[in-house]
């Protein structure tokens, strides 16, 4: 399994660092760990380069126990160490297996694993779907589908999945990949840049196991979806385990094959919500830990101050630790972070929070589906029911007069209507307001809501 030269480059520093606590022989360590680094890794194996035969010798017969352990302790995850010297790098390259006709540079992150998932009650759900699925794949809840907003979990449980069953099941073969790398493959294979065996003979007799993330990317690809039906039925077939995630439920992914979503929904279909603040804290301490430092070195109070602002996801929680442990570090350094040294910090991250707060398309959608007690997904939808299609034709009507927003761009931010039926649905609210008070007073009604 190849990873990321960044990748890999964090993991090793981090395994080494725990060494070098454990060992506590500077003379030891400076001498036959601190130039060794990863080569390369394949499934659950770990290749080490050392820079001598000795130190290959002394690592593989008195420490290699030591670094197992650092390295279960940094990934989660049991993986056998091989140590080489400089000149048998070549050789291992050299025996290794040929490229794979398909999904050359996809990979699985070693640095996601169900370790360091921290779970809390919004994500306990998936988790532990996820959990199951590793232990038995393809008998338990085939296929999977995990949906949620961006930067909340979902990649970790794909990657942690994988990880997870290449140690329980090393004879499983694994495939990650996103939707843009299916498009990528199948646009190779349909214009024939690829030569060799089909797209689904590669599924068909090389993967056990296909993660697919992101999938509401081949929407509207009609080529894409039906070769993805392929694969899917075909892997379905044999009872090959396949796991999907989105950023929508399969039903409301406008574009998507009807048979596609149907078997979507066959398995297991769940979501993930935003984290709350006991899960938030959870996050940022794991994520303390994962860098080295000291949490105790942390005010409780800095802690649930970042929880609270920024706990609308996973990613925007890692921005703010990132900001803070950079601005402790070389703005302001600080030994111990307070809650004041937490707040000026991220005054800038916090300032760009309230920009992006501002009246928008999308601020528009959520605040008229919330007025009529719907969902925004029914408003950017197909559904045409009476109220449906009033909040929509209201949406539009607020766009166009708050934002002064090209229809173009009105269409496309209520599910890709075109031009005409923004023009009628606008027209048709402007009508309304003249006939209509309860239209009147809705518009009224919103339009404080929205400058607030």
């Amino acid at each position: 399994m190849a990873e990321t030269v960044s990748e890999i480059v964090s993991l090793w520093t981090m395994v080494l660092k725990k060494a070098k606590e454990k060992l506590d022989d500077k003379t030891i360590f400076d001498a036959f760990f601190a130039a060794s680094y990863i080569d390369h890794i394949e499934g659950a194996k770990i290749y080490v380069v050392v820079n001598s035969g000795l130190a290959a010798v002394v690592l593989e017969s008195k420490y290699k126990d030591l670094l197992n352990e650092c390295v279960l302790e940094t990934t989660g995850t049991n993986f056998s160490l091989t140590f080489l010297k400089e000149e048998d790098v070549k050789k291992v390259q050299e025996v290794k297996e040929d490229k794979p006709a398909f999904f050359e540079h996809s990979t699985l992150s070693p640095n996601y694993n169900f370790k360091n998932f921290v779970v809390g009650a919004c994500n306990r759900e998936a988790y532990q779907a996820s959990l199951m699925v590793s232990e038995n794949p393809g008998k338990l809840y085939n296929p999977l589908f995990i949906y949620s907003n961006s930067g909340l979990g979902k990649t970790h449980l794909l990657h942690a999945i994988g990880n997870s069953i290449r140690v329980r099941h090393p004879n499983l073969r694994v495939l990650y990949a996103t939707a843009a790398d299916f498009i990528d493959e199948y646009i190779k294979f349909a214009t024939g840049t690829k030569e060799g065996e089909s797209l689904n003979a590669f599924f068909k007799d090389k993967v056990d196991v296909f993660l697919i993330d992101d999938i509401q990317f081949i929407r509207k690809k009609t080529g894409t979806m039906e070769a993805f039906f392929v694969v899917f039925s075909t892997l379905y077939q044999q009872g090959k385990q396949i796991v999907l995630t989105s950023d929508q439920h399969p039903n409301e992914l406008n574009g998507l094959d009807q048979r596609l979503q149907t078997r979507f929904i066959s398995g297991l279909t769940l979501d993930i919500k935003s984290p709350d603040l006991p899960t938030s804290e959870g996050i940022l301490r794991s994520r303390i830990e994962a860098g080295g430092l000291n949490v105790a070195d942390f005010d409780p109070e800095a802690i649930t101050y970042l929880a609270q602002r920024f706990s609308s996801s996973v990613r925007e929680l890692e921005e703010a630790l990132n900001r803070l442990i950079f601005f402790t570090v070389n703005i302001k350094p600080s030994k111990h972070v307070t809650l004041e040294v937490a707040k000026e910090a991220i005054q800038g991250l916090i300032k760009s929070q309230d920009d992006q707060s501002k009246l928008s398309e999308e601020k528009i959608i959520a605040t008229v589906a919330d007025y009529y007690n719907l969902t925004p997904s029914q408003i950017t939808g197909k559904i045409r029911t009476l109220q449906i299609a009033m909040a929509r034709h209201i949406s539009m009507y607020l766009m166009r007069t708050l934002l002064d927003a090209p229809f173009e761009r009105i269409g496309q931010a209520v599910g890709g209507k075109d031009h005409s039926s923004v023009m009628s649905g606008v027209r048709k609210v402007e009508k309304m307001l003249k006939s209509d008070p309860n239209t009147a007073k809705a518009i009224k009604e919103l339009t404080d809501r929205l400058k607030k």
